[in-house]
């Protein structure tokens, strides 16, 4: 007999059949009610287990957290919340636990307790629900790639070069960290180290994604990439996953096209495929909206804030027009921002962000031709000098969603770019080549994963969104 898995049961028509389910006990009532989950629904299973015929050591075994293996009839249920429940013919202990020290009881746990035990904490309804969404997402953007033609490519963790330009990487040596190689300047001669040269983590695929797109036509990258930004707060992490595609003969205006809709792509997706999981975390998000002061709560449920994304025509309007809003808004001249937007060339933070998205414009907005000095070396310099074809994608509730630019494909402003900012042209030979032989007009953007799975989730601090958070001070697990 196969083994089911909860959801499947839940999801079956009642027969008086003989079925075989394992999965751990979230709780055990009355000495007969077993509430199992298995991880594969949000939902328990009731499984009914007739103690007056079942051995008393066996009964106190089955505890919170204890694996068990269960065979017995799937039937309609006697009691509420339930439409199917199993009558137990045997049970199995497959793995005891200790009731006295196990962490995940059946009780409300702060998210601060629940990262400390990050390898348990699946093991409650939030959790699971999140990492069954990020999941999803995961496949659903691998699956917009194949289908609209992109071939997925790796690119390399360990890089010589800094793509940001932000200097913010993690080293990677094999030299003695107490006693390493000194050349006569009395620096570090990186020549003895591993790769004969100073090599870091990487921070991007971006680069390297370019090369490939400037022979393969479209190309996307989905890895890790590493920030040594000594930053605490609930938006940043040391590790994190990126999705960069990269698309020969793309100008801006097909980038903000094909960001658009792939981002519609995978929030419909998700929709449809977790549905559950998302009525969950809306239930749970409102619950915590009311403890909440009014001005702090949001406008919109989070299935109402995915649907405002997938429903809505994205909003494209220059970075010039958006700080003429902003300048003349009532936040900014009532000085109720943070922030106040005084002259163009000021960075735009979250909280402008959110107010030409949720109050001025009410839908997604791509920001567009910002000033070159706030943006990358690579991005291509328009004909006036002053902005470059960059752009950014700002979501309800969270600000900055996809940032992206067509790429500067003209040899000599490259140049000049990476010699007013003091990048060395022989660590990035290879990336200069690309507009010597066959250059071309290419654009591509980049995606934070933990932010789409927040914005997704509704999660509130990018730690509760991957498995195990890499942050200052903590590498746990």
């Amino acid at each position: 007999m196969n083994t089911s898995t909860v959801a499947e049961l839940l999801d079956k028509d009642i027969t008086l059949q003989e079925i075989e389910i394992k999965g751990w006990v979230r709780t055990f009532r009355a000495n007969r009610f077993i509430a199992l989950n298995d991880g594969s629904t949000l939902n328990n299973i009731q499984c009914v287990v007739d103690f007056e015929n079942t051995d008393e050591a066996l009964l106190k075994r089955i505890t919170t957290g204890a694996a068990v293996h269960i065979k017995g009839e799937l039937k309609e249920s006697q009691g509420k919340g339930q439409r199917v429940e199993i009558q137990v013919n045997s049970i199995e202990i497959l793995g005891d636990s200790d009731p006295e020290t196990y962490p995940i009881q059946p009780k409300k746990h702060s998210f601060e307790f629940l990262r400390e035990n990050a390898h348990l904490r699946t093991r409650t309804n939030t959790f699971s629900a999140v990492m069954r969404l990020r999941s999803s997402l995961s496949f659903a953007i691998h699956k917009y790639f194949n289908d609209n033609g992109f071939y997925y490519m790796h690119t390399p963790i360990i890089t010589g070069s800094d793509a940001e330009g932000a200097g913010e990487m993690f080293r990677v040596s094999a030299l003695d960290a107490k006693n390493p190689p000194l050349n006569e300047s009395g620096s570090v001669d990186y020549k003895q180290d591993f790769f004969g040269k100073e090599t870091n983590l990487t921070v991007s695929g971006q680069l390297e994604a370019e090369t490939y797109a400037m022979s393969l036509g479209k190309v996307y990258t989905f890895g890790p990439t590493f920030r040594a930004e000594n930053s605490n707060t609930s938006r940043h992490l040391a590790e994190f996953w990126m999705i960069e595609p990269e698309v020969a003969f793309m100008d801006l205006a097909g980038n903000m096209d094909l960001a658009e809709n792939f981002m519609k792509s995978v929030l419909s997706y998700v929709m449809e495929h977790n549905r559950e999981d998302l009525e969950f975390l809306e239930k749970r998000l409102l619950d915590e909206e009311k403890t909440k002061p009014q001005a702090e709560r949001s406008e919109m449920s989070l299935i109402e804030k995915i649907n405002f994304v997938i429903d809505n025509n994205f909003k494209r309007v220059s970075y010039t027009e958006a700080i003429d809003i902003l300048k003349n808004c009532k936040p900014n001249k009532k000085k109720k921002f943070k922030y106040l937007i005084e002259e163009w060339g000021a960075d735009l933070q979250s909280e402008h962000e959110r107010y030409l998205v949720e109050k001025h414009f009410k839908c997604p907005v791509i920001l567009f031709d910002y000033p070159a000095n706030i943006k990358a070396f690579y991005m291509r310099l328009n004909d006036d000098g002053k902005t470059v074809r960059a752009m950014d994608i700002l979501f309800p509730g969270i600000g900055e969603m996809v940032g992206g630019s067509q790429r500067e494909e003209r040899l000599d402003v490259l140049q000049e770019k990476m010699k007013a900012l003091d990048i060395d042209e022989k660590e990035l030979w290879w990336y200069l080549d690309l507009r010597k032989y066959g250059t071309a007009v290419h654009s591509g953007f980049g995606l934070g994963f933990e932010r789409l799975v927040m914005f997704a989730t509704g999660m509130t601090n990018i730690r509760d969104v991957i498995p195990y958070p890499r942050t200052p001070q903590n590498a746990e697990f």
